[in-house]
């Protein structure tokens, strides 16, 4: 071999995905829903890609095997490849065995069978020996977290979280070389979550990762690089995520893009000169270099309003005491609970919400929070025991289950009383459309939204009248971006200020412990705790045992009772 042939570089390795070029339209759209952009992701790594609500990140991911525009219709221009290879030489089903695919809606996954026939399709359908496949259906179970006892139940019967649970399983049992995951943790309680979280992230040089999630701490550890879609569909960020969330820290923020739990405090600890040198990526890292230990007192001083302030802001200020005061407005007594035609899944639930009341409902996936959420609402006949109190209107996990209409105006005006005039109701429509961010959907069809654009729109038309004292809301967050989640936050703050209640079902700790001064935490057949749910989320024998996590903001507030001495 010649000495030019030694010096040559060895080339670039294929990448196991790539756009060249690629912008994509839907029928009737204006404008094109994707692009033109530029991406590849190359063998081996782990990829985060975010973006706020509606800026196409499924619609990207649904062209990388050809389900658009073959199944769904679109206009695709440019180039699409994966390890090298045009996607358009096949159809979706034939890159089943490069790409295993895990859809925003887990019923796209599954099939209604057996959970451990779920498991089993994609290896039966390849094939293997009836051995093999029971056994790597027993070490999938294991390492996600799937109890044996779930082995004969069929995935329709199952919770939304535990549905999310199997597909993942189901798609990460095809060990394919490149895993494709949309929204993987939007219904899973922070236990589950942060397992996923870790097998999703675990090095494997052989495998590459492409995931959209908004739920970031746990996960952005282990990603190597961030791609930032914007409002228009194109890369506004690419890069490192320490760096990407430091230096673009505005940019994410206006565009309404979810960043870590440690953000926040890095903006405040930079503007009082004393943010650690390397942008940090959680909150125990935004104080290493703080330790009350070792760091000097002066500095130590200097941080603790900083980091007091920070506390404050993720915690309710609401007296739980007035609240406990106030007039009991539902009530649960000695009440049975169970799914409809399913079996009784809590017992003797006492439960009384307050009038006004912002009531925190947690717990781990299948642990029966919707079941009772649904009783709460008077939307399920008890098995045993009495509800007093008025009917009340229900947030579904799935917000296609409750869209009725043809357009996104009507779905609003519907939800108006008949009482209405023609005027008042189309000002009222006008205020949602326009508070909601969904004013130029206006005659879309709810269907063509987005996930995060559908869920705005079915609290949107559950908020619109106050038609309802009693509101439950089941994950509401799921799917929203930043702008979205602290509108909600701020709609279900201002109907408290008028008087109405909300129960919140809900895995996110931050969110409950934002905006819920009471919290019920729901596991092992009953109410296992009740009361002020900063109390609770600082009892970690308790959190653990109902598969729950404390807040982002746990350290810091570990970090307060440590400067203090």
């Amino acid at each position: 071999m010649s000495r030019s042939a030694l010096l040559q570089p060895e080339p670039a390795p294929v990448p196991a995905a790539e756009w060249n070029a690629v912008e994509i339209r839907y029928p009737f759209a204006k404008e094109a829903s994707v692009g033109p952009l530029d991406l590849a992701i190359r063998p081996g790594e782990r990829v985060l890609l975010l973006g706020p609500s509606g800026s196409g990140k499924s619609t990207l991911l649904l062209t990388l095997t050809g389900l658009i525009p073959d199944s769904i219709p679109a206009q695709v221009q440019g180039r699409i490849s994966l390890f090298g290879k045009d996607v358009g030489t096949r159809k979706p089903w034939g890159w089943s065995p490069q790409v295993a695919q895990y859809f925003q809606d887990a019923d796209q996954t599954l099939c209604g069978m057996r959970v451990e026939d779920e498991l089993a399709f994609a290896l039966e359908n390849r094939a293997w020996p009836p051995q093999r496949i029971l056994d790597a259906v027993s070490d999938v179970m294991r390492r996600v977290g799937i109890p044996d006892e779930w082995r004969h139940r069929r995935s329709a019967q199952l919770s939304g979280g535990e549905r999310q649970l199997v597909a993942l399983a189901a798609t990460l049992i095809q060990e394919a070389p490149l895993f494709v995951a949309d929204e993987p943790t939007a219904h899973l309680a922070p236990q589950a979550a942060r397992r996923l979280h870790s097998l999703l992230t675990t090095r494997d040089g052989a495998c590459s990762i492409l995931i959209v999630d908004h739920r970031l701490d746990g996960l952005i550890e282990s990603i190597d690089r961030m791609i930032v879609l914007g409002r228009d569909g194109t890369i506004v960020a690419e890069g490192e995520p320490r760096r990407i969330f430091r230096d673009k820290r505005a940019l994410l923020k206006a565009q309404g893009i979810w960043r870590p739990a440690a953000s926040a405090l890095d903006a405040a600890l930079a503007e009082a000169g004393i943010a650690s040198r390397a942008a940090p990526l959680s909150v125990t890292e935004a104080l290493a270099h703080l330790d009350p230990a070792t760091a000097p007192r002066l500095l130590i001083d200097a941080a603790r309003p900083i980091v007091e302030t920070y506390v404050a802001s993720c915690r309710s200020q609401d007296d739980v005491a007035a609240i406990c005061n106030a007039p009991v407005l539902v009530h649960l007594e000695r009440a049975d609970c169970a799914p409809f035609l399913g079996p009784t899944v809590l017992r003797g639930i006492d439960l009384a919400v307050h009038k006004g009341e912002i009531l925190g409902v947690l717990g781990r996936n299948g642990a029966g929070k919707s079941t009772l959420g649904l009783c709460l609402a008077g939307l399920l006949p008890l098995k045993a025991g009495k509800r007093h109190g008025p009917a009340g209107g229900y947030a579904f996990q799935r917000p296609e289950n409750q869209l009725v209409a043809g357009t996104v105006r009507e779905e609003l005006a519907t939800a108006l009383p008949d009482r209405m005039s023609a005027g008042e109701k189309a000002a009222h429509v006008a205020t949602a459309l326009e508070s909601w961010s969904l004013t130029a959907l206006a005659k879309n069809h709810p269907f063509e939204l987005s996930q995060g654009q559908k869920r705005r729109l079915a609290l949107a038309s559950l908020t619109i009248a106050d038609r309802w004292p009693l509101l439950v809301l089941d994950e509401p967050m799921a799917g929203l971006d930043a702008h979205g989640a602290e509108h909600l936050s701020r709609e279900i703050l201002a109907l408290r200020d008028k008087g109405r209640t909300v129960a919140l079902i809900t895995h996110d700790m931050d969110l409950a412990l934002k905006l819920c001064p009471r919290s019920v935490v729901v596991g092992e057949g009953g109410i296992l705790a009740e009361g002020p749910t900063a109390v609770l989320m600082n009892d970690r024998a308790l959190l653990a045992r109902a598969g729950l996590a404390e807040p982002s903001c746990g350290d810091a507030m570990r970090w307060l009772e440590t400067a203090a001495c």
